[in-house]
């Protein structure tokens, strides 16, 4: 019990030092991220007992990868995570929901991620501090699927519940992509002017030249071709022609020239956009040249009515490039995530291991307390009985020391001697009584006998010698077989004057005391006590008894002996 208890006090210790580390991590997961995986990198999950911690852990580990930006492959059980705070804990039901889907991203289970921060977008009673990443994470997923008319309402919804200039202009970008995917190009414009002013306001140089970028780029969309190459002038002569963007705006403008049939033009500004895309971009250029080729292929087809290969390679070399780094950066996601997945495994045999050790343990100690609660309760009972037939005992001695050794003539309370007729009436009341009397007290007598048979301590024997030495000699014995036999005989019609009478010469005095303890009804164990030999002896004895009586296998000894008294 001890050793239990101080395993119990350690566990118990322990967990609550694990939570009080999860606490801190989870106060730094936002203001210092790194610090706050540092803590937890430090922390064994196989050693958190309690499903709680096991929950934060993973939380926690989870939410902090998506903070940071880094591979996901491995947090397989924020699932455990999200499971346990379901109904129960809103807020980190709703982010632990948030670094699911994300985990799902990673893996490849884009639809499955969608579905999941779109559930979170329905649940009621999540405050909009908690909502609005949520709705973060599903309009920035939506869009890199290029969802146009579905992404809408949750842009909407996002730009109403920010609260951050800033964030709420994020908002409206993404509610201005949407409306683009969804082709409703007046919408966007609208919103693309807006964005322009308030960054002209605010006086965001670099927010105003991306804006009036995208609006030239939607204007093109829009069939204003013209228009869109107004503007891209107007950059240009703001931003100069070496600006950061002269590639895209070049492009853009190639884009211009093709669609209003002008080749030539649109071959020059590819040139200049190809020139300044080397330049700026250097080696890090796949992202550009994969839509550099394609245009480059349709301005060489309407210059010269032929596909080239050269350029269909180009192209399906550039996007062949980059579909291999992506599929080898999820490979080697995936071979880490196997190996923590494996690690974890073997951590939570070995922790299952453990716990059913604890549990056997635990099962054996609870055994051993209520079996000791029940000997002792068993043993305290009767020491309580005990007590109770020896304080019977003590008092039936106390009355036996007590009793008139003859009865005494008595008078009237007045004194006054009674008459012949009275006397002889009493004397037949006394006689009866008297006969009344002796017989309960035989019983009374026989039944301190089997009592202390049944409870044969060392206290209730030396109790019963007092009491039979009271009027005889006991001789050693626990009783005065002389008066037992009396008893028995008083008791039973003369059972034992009969009994000694007719097989007196066969019987010895062990073997009739046997018989007549047996005619009382006392059992085997008890005719060993208070004859004082084993139970096994006894059992020889009624053998040779019925050998000695002739008595039948299968007959009783009482029985037989009193139908033989009775012929």
């Amino acid at each position: 019990m001890v050793l239990a208890a101080l395993g119990v006090a350690s566990c118990l210790k322990s967990m609550s030092r694990y939570n009080e580390d999860l606490d801190r991590a989870e106060k730094l997961m936002r203001s210092n991220p790194d610090s706050a995986l540092t803590i937890l990198d430090a922390i064994d999950p196989s050693e958190l007992k309690q499903d709680s911690l096991q929950a934060k852990y993973h939380y926690l580990k989870g939410y902090i990868h998506l903070s940071r930006n880094r591979s996901m492959i491995g947090d397989s059980l924020i699932r455990v995570a999200h499971e346990y705070y379901r109904g129960k804990d809103v807020v980190r039901d709703v982010r632990s929901g948030m670094v699911l889907a994300w985990y799902k991203f990673w893996v490849g289970d884009t639809p499955g991620a969608l579905s999941m921060l779109d559930s979170l977008s329905s649940l009621r009673n999540v405050p909009d501090s908690v909502m609005v990443q949520s709705l973060r994470a599903r309009v920035l997923l939506g869009a890199s699927e290029y969802q146009g008319r579905l992404l809408i309402p949750y842009a909407k919804k996002l730009h109403k519940l920010e609260t951050d200039s800033m964030r709420k202009m994020e908002a409206l970008y993404m509610l201005l992509s949407a409306y683009e995917y969804a082709e409703e190009t007046d919408s966007a414009l609208y919103l693309v002017d807006e964005l322009i002013d308030y960054a002209r306001a605010n006086k965001w140089g670099d927010k105003q030249f991306i804006f009036e970028l995208e609006r030239a780029q939607l204007l093109t969309e829009n069939g204003k071709s013209a228009e869109s190459d107004v503007l891209i002038d107007d950059i240009f002569r703001k931003a100069g022609p070496d600006n950061g963007a002269a590639d895209l705006l070049y492009f853009q403008r190639s884009i211009n020239a093709l669609n209003t049939g002008d080749v030539g033009r649109a071959a020059r500004n590819l040139a200049l956009a190809d020139s300044a895309a080397s330049k700026l971009r250097k080696d890090d250029d796949a992202y550009y040249r994969s839509y550099s080729n394609l245009l480059n292929a349709i301005v060489d087809f309407k210059q010269t009515g032929r596909i080239k290969l050269t350029h269909i390679n180009g192209l399906n070399n550039r996007q062949t490039e980059r579909f291999n780094r992506v599929k080898a950066s999820q490979w080697e996601s995936e071979r880490g995530a196997l190996r923590q997945q494996n690690l974890a495994l073997a951590l939570k045999a070995e922790s299952e291991h453990k716990t059913v050790i604890i549990l056997a343990i635990s099962i054996f100690a609870l055994i051993i307390i209520v079996g000791a609660i029940w000997i002792i309760r068993a043993r305290r009972q009767r020491e309580r009985e005990n007590e109770e037939r020896i304080e019977a005992l003590q008092k039936m001695v106390d009355e036996y020391k007590a009793m008139p050794e003859h009865p005494q003539d008595t008078e009237t309370e007045t004194g006054v001697v009674k008459d012949s007729e009275t006397e002889a009436a009493v004397a037949g009341t006394t006689e009866l009584k008297d006969s009344s009397a002796l017989r309960a007290a035989m019983l009374r007598q026989l039944g301190i006998i089997r009592m202390v048979a049944e409870t044969p301590t060392e206290q209730n024997r030396e109790m019963l010698r007092k009491i039979s030495s009271i009027e005889g000699e006991t001789n050693g014995e626990l009783v005065d077989w002389a008066n037992v036999f009396e008893i028995i005989d008083n008791l039973y019609s003369g059972f034992y004057g009969k009994l000694h009478g007719k097989y007196g010469d066969a019987l010895t005095l062990k073997e009739e005391q046997i018989i007549v303890l047996m005619v009382v009804g006392f059992s085997t164990k008890e005719i060993s006590v208070i004859t004082g030999q084993t139970t096994s002896t006894v059992y020889v004895r009624k053998t040779s008894i019925r050998k000695k009586l002739g008595v039948p296998e299968k007959e009783d000894i009482v029985r037989f002996l009193l139908d033989e008294f009775h012929r």
